[in-house]
């Protein structure tokens, strides 16, 4: 069985889709999934289901739901009741927010061994997975307790594959890409930092002083601050023409002997 909340909830067993009707039902079964196996109270579940309004008959309500979702997933899950709340068990099914956060923290480390080929291959991976805005066809409540932290996970996961893509030359390809996204996205710097690299790395180095000028200007009239560190050194590494911006050789290259055979 798979199960995903990268996107609209989704429910599929041997590539048949399994419906979820009612928004409350879908509530319950993602703030479920998202606990990764520990219990939500009553209190919780009523809180991310009926917000500060909870019925009368709230615990029955919450009941028929957890039944009608057991009677929908069959045995392929655990939906357990216990002392303090309810639990779900999803043994061996996959979850696409578990299986994006595995490849994120592999790619990020890959990254940080200097491994930017397989840091750039599971962060794709991992970005692919994403079907469309987290949580779609839940309720408010629980959009506002559990996107903040998935979006900016996918963020961190998009700036990092784009670091790998740099420091493997691909400075040409990510220009247009990169403009999209500081325009989208323009207070935050690391995305900023990385098109005025792919920028100077483009021999544009007067459009990469212009974007932090740009940057410079947004930071301090909507958030009152000057630009951070990383920030602030790529913009002195443009200025200075520092080899720090320059793409790495590539590993091949650095090889001894690793000149084209005759």
């Amino acid at each position: 069985m798979e199960f995903g909340i990268l996107g609209p909830l989704r429910v599929r067993t041997h590539g048949r889709e399994i419906a979820i009707p009612g928004r409350k039902q879908r509530t319950l079964l993602a703030a479920l999934l998202l606990a990764r196996g520990d219990v939500l109270s009553d209190e919780r579940l009523t809180a991310l289901l009926w917000g500060q309004r909870p019925p009368a008959t709230v615990s029955a309500q919450l009941y028929t739901y957890v039944s009608r979702l057991r009677q929908r997933l069959g045995t392929a899950v655990e939906l357990v009741r216990e002392p303090a709340g309810y639990r779900l068990g999803i043994r061996d099914a996959v979850f696409d927010a578990a299986e994006f956060h595995r490849l994120s923290r592999a790619g990020h480390q890959a990254l940080r061994d200097n491994r930017p080929d397989v840091a750039a291959r599971l962060l794709h991976a991992a970005l692919d997975l994403w079907r469309g805005p987290s949580l779609g066809g839940v309720t408010d409540q629980l959009r506002a307790a559990e996107t903040p932290q998935l979006d900016e996970a996918r963020m961190t996961a998009l700036e990092s594959r784009l670091e790998a893509e740099l420091a493997l030359g691909e400075h040409r390809q990510l220009v247009a890409e990169l403009t999209g996204l500081v325009a989208r996205f323009p207070l935050r710097e690391r995305l900023r930092a990385q098109w005025m690299t792919a920028l100077y790395r483009c021999e544009r180095q007067a459009e990469a002083l212009a974007v932090y000028q740009e940057g410079r200007r947004l930071l301090a009239e909507e958030l009152g601050v000057d630009p951070g560190p990383a920030l602030t050194a790529t913009h002195h590494a443009v200025l200075s023409g520092g080899l720090a911006l320059e793409p790495p050789v590539s590993r091949a290259a650095a090889l001894p002997g690793a000149a084209a055979a005759p």
